[in-house]
């Protein structure tokens, strides 16, 4: 008890001497200081942060304008370094592995920029890494869902041609995690995850949560960080998310020809080697796609994830099926295709495709001049129907960041 109190006390009276410092206050701490603000009251429950019973005469004996939440983080970064000087906490130290050929994986997400269309958007980009090779799988998508989180994994499963034998190593993201059980390694997982890794026979490990587990699938993160630095500086045009992966495709396969570090061989020979390794692919595909039912309202439009898209006024009235995947989504009437929007990135969006509008407009051709479909499709040059040999088709459909007046 002794120990915790004096160690109590001078985190908070080392946190008072900094801010002190600071804010240029005369007077320094002294020991005698010190040893008085360890005798107050230990912070109950119920006591509000600025009330905490040692910080008012800290405040007012080093003159130090600070708030309780800025001496708890001093108080938290300090606390290990005094431990560690005085010989009572032992040094972190970090333990070198080897992986054997085909048997782990490391997954992980990283946000990076694009001029998307004109529009300067922020994406995220997922990596697979093969632990053994360093051999490395990318796709970009608008979110970082569970939809892109499936996809992902399929279209790097897809291209190194199997599965891992062991592991996949993963942040506790909430796309797999529904829960983290104390301080072991055991998890609640969501319903579709464990379906999904039931399906393509991956084994998970999760690491600890924060920024003590992030060394833990050190590989990845280092990939996330190279692969930002070559290939999204200067930051890339482009006009869909599609001709973006193409463009990390075949930076995929040149990045496969490097040799990392000291090796002597470049990543795609390591990989030659642990690719018959890997566990063969499922026969049968898994639906990535989430599904939703709503309803088209009277402008002949649905709401999914906070954002409207356009459907042939027919529907209006009726419940639609939607399934909505990591970059675009699809809208059925029962089993027929009647819709296909490229997904918003931003919130509160709407995506109109003026073939959905054009029978209600000749209903009501005065609303013509002022139809917000219209002035999208002008503003992406299309303003023109398209057909096929089979008949009408959606022309491609148009966003604007707010949704149209009514």
């Amino acid at each position: 008890m002794a120990d915790r109190e004096e160690g109590r006390g001078l985190g908070l009276a080392g946190a008072a001497e900094e801010a002190s410092a600071t804010a240029d206050c005369a007077g320094s701490v002294q020991a005698g200081d010190r040893r008085d603000t360890a005798d107050g009251p230990r912070r109950t429950a119920q006591a509000a942060p600025h009330d905490h019973p040692d910080l008012p005469p800290l405040v007012e004996e080093h003159c130090a304008d600070v708030s309780y939440q800025m001496v708890r983080r001093y108080v938290s970064d300090r606390k290990p370094e005094i431990l560690a000087a005085s010989g009572k906490a032992p040094v972190e130290a970090f333990v070198l592995q080897t992986h054997l050929p085909g048997h782990e994986a490391e997954v992980d997400f990283g946000d990076v920029t694009v001029r998307l269309a004109g529009e300067l958007v922020t994406c995220y980009l997922f990596s697979l890494r093969m632990s053994y090779s360093g051999k490395a799988i990318h796709r970009v998508f608008a979110s970082c869902g569970q939809e892109a989180f499936f996809e992902g994994h399929v279209h790097a499963l897809r291209t190194l041609g199997g599965v891992p034998r062991s592991k996949i190593r993963y942040d506790n993201l909430k796309s797999a995690v529904s829960q983290v059980l104390g301080l072991n390694r055991a998890r609640v997982e969501t319903d579709r995850w464990i379906a999904f890794r039931s399906h393509f026979n991956i084994e998970s490990f999760y690491c600890r949560p924060g920024i003590e587990g992030a060394h833990e699938k050190g590989g990845v993160e280092g990939m996330i960080g190279y692969f930002r630095r070559n290939h999204f500086t200067p930051v890339p045009e482009v006009d869909s998310l599609a001709e973006l992966n193409e463009m990390v495709n075949q930076w995929d396969l040149h990045d496969g020809r490097r040799r990392i570090g000291s090796r002597p061989r470049t990543v795609d020979e390591y990989f030659a080697v642990e690719q018959p390794l890997l566990m063969p692919l499922p026969k049968e595909p898994f639906e990535t796609g989430r599904l939703f039912t709503p309803r088209v309202d009277r402008y002949s439009q649905i709401n999914v994830r906070t954002n409207r898209y356009s459907v042939p006024t027919r529907l209006i009235g009726k419940r639609v099926r939607v399934v909505l995947h990591a970059s675009h989504l699809v809208v059925y009437d029962r089993n027929a295709e009647v819709a296909r929007h490229e997904r918003l990135i931003a919130k509160g969006g709407c995506r109109l495709d003026l073939d959905h509008c054009l029978e209600a407009l000749i209903r009501k051709p005065g609303a013509f001049p002022g139809a917000t479909a219209l002035e999208q499709a002008r503003s992406a040059g299309n303003s023109r129907r398209s057909t096929t040999p089979g008949g009408p088709r959606p022309a491609r459909s148009t966003a604007s960041g707010t949704a149209p007046g009514r």
